[in-house]
């Protein structure tokens, strides 16, 4: 079975999790990315996550080659901020940099975010308007992609348990507002009091830009002289055994282009080393890898981050919960779970899996 395929089978069995038939995730350019030798598709496969556009999560057996991070602030969301950590040296010359992988980033309880009846609560997304029904809030979600001919696109709809029933939103004042059979559906940003899935709309206002996925500036500072261009053999058989015989230690890789957006030329692949010693992991793989390597801190390695994620995935389908997406953030933190609320309830359902390797990123969140 080729890579493709495998992501294909994965990303199918997500979308069933999902009440969804959910679509593939866009593939990296393995010969783009990887200038060293490529296995033949029968040896060992190296899982690394991989982010889709439409918030979808998935295991994908290709490594993920992402772009430094440029300063670009994600609207409601923040990365993780912790303390300084060591890291192994990046080339010649020893650095270190602030790690975004340990130390104080927003898991454990979440229970800044939590909401419970009488809070005051706040949202921006998507409104559904059927006639004689009371207008609701839907999160965003994954959808089957699906193109359709004018006019024949379905009406609005909202799976089961995500809609939030609104009172005093005024449909008429929607952004981006269109009906289809009769439905009506718009955008718009929501201030209300939360009680038992239902908001008593206190102010309304256009709607915000949506959150994006935060990217996770690479932990490691260039060498002396800067990152070179040089063969990255993640492929390699040596590479793709080694990695896998570290499942249990390591997260990644995570490759990162750093000539700039669209260039390839110059990567550096980093690793995660959740458990022993990060000196002694470098040094071992260093005997089979070629390319740049940063080396820093994980929370959890690949065997943590695909229990967690299995985990996750067992509660999706509970529509009580309204967990619409799980992925494993790109320097193994943590594994980010969307949903519509954070209530006691989802505290209880996720603190089994443990609350501390999780961070929630509801929709609707409480006004402090």
């Amino acid at each position: 079975m080729n890579p493709i395929d495998e992501v294909d089978d994965l990303l199918r069995q997500a979308g069933a999790q999902w009440r969804a038939e959910q679509p593939s995730a866009p593939e990296p350019d393995l010969d783009r990315i990887t200038n060293g030798t490529k296995s033949a598709g029968n040896g060992p496969r190296r899982w690394v996550p991989a982010l889709a556009a439409a918030s979808v999560a998935a295991i994908a057996a290709v490594t993920l080659t992402v772009l430094p991070d440029t300063g670009r602030q994600p609207v409601q969301q923040s990365a993780p901020q912790v303390g300084p950590a060591s890291l192994p040296p990046a080339g010649p010359t020893p650095q270190a940099v602030e790690s975004v992988a340990n130390g104080n980033q927003q898991t454990g309880s979440n229970d800044d975010l939590l909401v419970r009846n009488g809070d005051k609560v706040h949202l921006s997304g998507d409104i559904i308007a059927a006639p004689n029904t009371a207008p609701i809030f839907c999160p965003s979600h994954p959808i089957p992609m699906i193109g359709y001919l004018p006019g024949s696109a379905p009406k609005p709809s909202c799976p089961p348990g995500l809609g939030v029933t609104l009172k005093g939103v005024d449909v008429s004042r929607l952004a981006d507002l269109k009906t289809i059979d009769g439905v009506r559906e718009g955008r718009a940003a929501l201030t209300g009091i939360w009680n038992d899935k239902t908001i008593d709309v206190q102010q309304q206002s256009a709607p915000e830009p949506d959150r994006d996925f935060v990217t996770p500036p690479l932990q490691c500072l260039p060498p002396q002289g800067g990152w070179k261009a040089k063969p990255a053999n993640l492929e390699a058989p040596a590479v793709t055994k080694f990695l896998d015989s570290h499942r249990g230690q390591a997260f990644g890789p995570v490759t990162y282009s750093v000539d700039g957006p669209g260039t390839t030329k110059v990567v550096v692949a980093f690793i995660g080393v959740a458990h022993g010693d990060r000196a002694a992991f470098r040094k071992a793989f260093e005997q089979v890898y070629t390319g740049n390597l940063c080396v820093g801190p994980a929370r959890l390695s690949q065997s943590d981050a695909d229990r967690i994620s299995k985990d996750v995935g067992g509660l999706m389908d509970r529509a009580d919960l309204g967990i619409t997406t799980s992925y494993t953030q790109m320097d193994g933190a943590s594994e980010n779970v969307r949903l519509l609320v954070y209530t006691d309830a989802v505290k209880a359902a996720l603190s089994p899996i443990g609350l501390g390797d999780l961070r929630v990123e509801p929709e609707i969140r409480p006004v402090h």
